[in-house]
């Protein structure tokens, strides 16, 4: 068919066939007003946003920083969404923020923060979201990071169980580390979230992606259906290979 040969638009019995281009525009205003109706009405969502802030991760932190305000463009606005940041960096030390709704205080938080050498504890980010789960339900766990030092069998364990009360981590590897991918590959999925590749070449994509993930966090596979958005679609299929 070339451009010539459009489909006629079907006629009710009774009615005029409506233009092609006025009904686009009626599809098109619906399926925005779906898109902030799920997004901006009741519902409060909670998101912990966790980060590896290890030595090796100082390189791209400023990146880190600047995507975290982009997420929330969307979602933390509406003044819908709650946002923890959680961080582990040094001998042992693993702290969490309070949950915030203003997006320029999360920021605040993340600027204070310089990284310092130390092994991962990705297991205490885990375990963490299980106990703040259990204190009100959380809709996603973000997680960034570059390396996994832990075993993986446990964090499998306590990734399964995230997934079982219904808490996706979606997670984003800066690096190529083999190992690593391996194993945060397989938190995503048994959390039934997706993984992707933190690569700051890609920073718009990056964007779009998180802040996918945060209407995901306020408004479910519904939300992010009706806003429909290239981000949306990607996060979408990714977590619907992990199903």
């Amino acid at each position: 068919m070339n451009k010539q040969d459009k489909p006629l638009a079907r006629k009710e019995a009774g009615r005029p066939a409506e233009p092609r281009s006025e009904a686009g525009a009626v599809d098109a205003f619906v399926k925005q007003a779906k898109a902030l109706r799920t997004v901006s009405g009741l519902a409060r969502g909670r998101l912990v946003l966790a980060l590896d802030a290890t030595m090796s991760r100082q390189p791209t932190w400023d990146l880190a920083c600047r995507l975290q305000g982009e997420m929330f463009q969307a979602a933390g606005k509406s003044g819908k969404l709650r946002v923890q940041l959680v961080y582990f960096r040094g001998f042992g030390e693993c702290r969490a923020s309070k949950f915030v709704l203003d997006t320029e205080e999360l920021t605040r938080l993340m600027t204070r923060i310089d990284c310092r050498g130390g092994r991962t504890q990705i297991g205490k980010v885990l375990s963490h979201a299980l106990k703040e789960n259990e204190r009100g339900k959380i809709d996603a766990l973000v997680f960034i990071g570059d390396a996994m030092e832990e075993n993986v069998d446990e964090l499998a364990d306590q990734a399964g169980r995230l997934g079982l009360r219904g808490v996706p981590v979606f997670v984003f590897q800066e690096g190529h580390d083999g190992a690593a991918e391996i194993a945060l590959k397989e938190i995503a999925r048994l959390s039934r979230g997706a993984w992707f590749r933190f690569d700051r070449a890609a920073a718009g994509r990056l964007a779009e992606l998180l802040s996918a993930i945060a209407v995901y966090a306020t408004g479910g596979f519904a939300a992010l259906e009706a806003r429909g958005s290239a981000g949306d679609r990607l996060l979408i299929e990714h977590m619907g290979k992990g199903r």
